[in-house]
């Protein structure tokens, strides 16, 4: 071997380097170690991959696909008398489940667009003092027996979908209002501080730091008020607002097994793929920077 090739006395090849003695080279370096030192960045701490998983996509689905399965095999051998097949049939299963989806999306909407501008308002200063008096209002509201709240709402207002829309958004305002102002108020004032300091209006800080760390906690309040909704939307036919509680309340004052149990399983099945569809959004909607270190 030639001189030029071997390395010379007290000198290592590039790339190598001793340590106690021992000779060690970079790992993944190249013939100048460049890659070692600026090639690909290391992978970030938050995962690449998907934030939600093949399970938490596809077990529910599969579940409550074999409940409404079971259900209709079932129904198709059933012994059906003429009193069943009047409240069951004429399309009446679809349009009690379309009323309760339409009394379970409207009362949620005006959930919304209530409890977390009144939440947000409530943690600002010059209306702190009010958020007592609004917690126990919305405590009331949900304290109240909901077949009570309805009944004194038919009194005031007339039977109608009027009336039960507004029951259901009174009982459900707590969870939402309470997590919004939980979630403000849980923001680290050194954040908000420092937010301020470069400059940012107070609406900036609002809308692009203390939201954005509080949406956890909202979003978990509406998941909460959308599965309460589709409970509650179960009474509503006591006030005229229709629902699956048409077909459950036929079931239980006729005595017909059938329309009982159909009614009480669509409105478990809406139940929970409202809830699934909720932490699904739950975590779609999450800022990335809250996963690290999760």
């Amino acid at each position: 071997m030639s001189s030029s090739a071997r390395p010379s006395p007290g000198r290592r090849p590039e790339g190598e380097h001793e340590v106690k003695g021992l000779a060690f080279r970079d790992e993944g370096g190249g013939e100048n170690g460049d890659e070692a030192e600026g090639g690909a960045p290391p992978p970030s701490p938050v995962a690449a991959g998907a934030r939600v998983g093949w399970r938490k996509l596809t077990f529910l689905p599969v579940v409550l696909i074999a409940i409404l399965l079971a259900t209709w095999l079932w129904f198709r051998q059933a012994d059906l008398d003429a009193l069943s097949r009047n409240a069951l049939g004429n399309g009446q299963v679809t349009k009690a489940l379309w009323q309760h989806v339409q009394l379970t999306v409207i009362s949620t909407f005006f959930v919304l667009i209530i409890a977390i501008p009144l939440g947000i308002l409530l943690t600002r200063r010059a209306f702190r003092k009010a958020t007592p008096f609004a917690m126990a209002f919305a405590n009331m509201g949900q304290a109240t027996p909901a077949i009570g709240l309805l009944a004194l709402l038919v009194i005031w207002l007339g039977i109608g979908r009027r009336a039960a829309l507004i029951g259901i958004i009174i009982y459900a305002i707590l969870p939402v209002l309470s997590n919004t102002i939980a979630g403000l108020k849980a923001n680290d004032p050194t954040l908000l501080e420092a937010a301020r300091g470069i400059g940012m209006s107070p609406l900036g800080v609002l809308t692009r730091v203390e939201l954005p760390l509080a949406v956890p906690l909202i979003l978990a309040g509406v998941r909460t008020a959308l599965v309460l909704n589709v409970g509650t939307a179960t009474l509503a036919t006591f006030g005229g607002g229709g629902g699956l509680g048409v077909l459950i309340t036929t079931g239980i004052t006729s005595q017909r097994m059938p329309v009982l149990v159909l009614g009480s399983i669509l409105t478990v099945a809406l139940a929970l793929l409202v809830d699934w569809l909720a932490s699904l959004a739950e975590l779609l909607l999450r800022p990335r920077g809250l996963e690290v270190g999760t």
